[in-house]
């Protein structure tokens, strides 16, 4: 079931998940493509700063264009299969275990278009890290062995079109025309959204987004 909730009572949520956890806490945000998972993110790791949470993003760990170029994958990028889940799946299990060292790990670079290495850095100690992205509940087994790092998943769900507008103007602001953003949303984004939108019942909690930024 879908529940309103709004940013104060996730932060006191997450500050629940801190004391009662004795080590470390790894917290999922999840969603389909566009539905705000990194404005959530970053708004509660903002709200308990940077000397106790980071964020690290799932998208680091894109195939790189490089490796995807001349095969079917370049044509849906973003789908589960262009990333490399086993990377991911082992960066998480190297921040959960790893705690008396900095650990450092990939980000995407929406201008390049591909994964810069060493980007985000989780410094030794950090008690909290938001992990964000479209797949943390995914079935596959590299995906299983990411969601088995994390202490919660919280699955979080937009209106289509308010998602869809916003993700045609992030493809137009990466240089796609208007046409070409409107094609691929269609035949990319909204895939990979029913697909990611079945695995919303293995979420910790389900929430509205645009009740929580309001």
């Amino acid at each position: 079931m879908t529940r309103s909730t709004n940013l104060p009572e996730l932060i006191a949520a997450t500050r629940d998940l801190l004391r009662e956890s004795p080590s470390r806490v790894l917290l999922g945000i999840t969603g389909p493509p566009g539905t705000g998972k990194s404005t959530v993110a970053s708004a509660i790791a903002e709200a308990f700063g940077p000397a106790t949470a980071v964020v690290v993003p799932m998208d680091g760990f894109h195939l790189t264009r490089a490796q995807i170029m001349g095969t079917p994958l370049l044509a849906r990028r973003g789908a589960p299969d262009t990333f490399d889940a086993d990377a991911f799946a082992a960066a998480l299990h190297r921040i959960r275990y790893t705690t008396d060292e900095d650990v450092s790990v990939p980000a995407f670079d929406h201008v390049v278009g591909d994964p810069i290495p060493d980007a985000i850095t989780v410094p030794a100690g950090l008690p909290l890290v938001v992990v964000e992205g479209n797949y943390l509940l995914h079935p596959e087994p590299g995906w299983g062995a990411a969601r088995a790092q994390l202490d919660a998943v919280w699955y979080f769900d937009t209106p289509a079109e308010v998602r869809r507008a916003r993700l045609e103007a992030r493809h137009r602001q990466a240089g796609r025309s208007p046409e070409d953003a409107a094609r691929f949303v269609e035949e990319s984004d909204e895939r990979n959204a029913a697909l990611i939108a079945r695995t919303a019942s293995a979420a910790d909690a389900v929430f509205a987004l645009h009740d929580v930024l309001t």
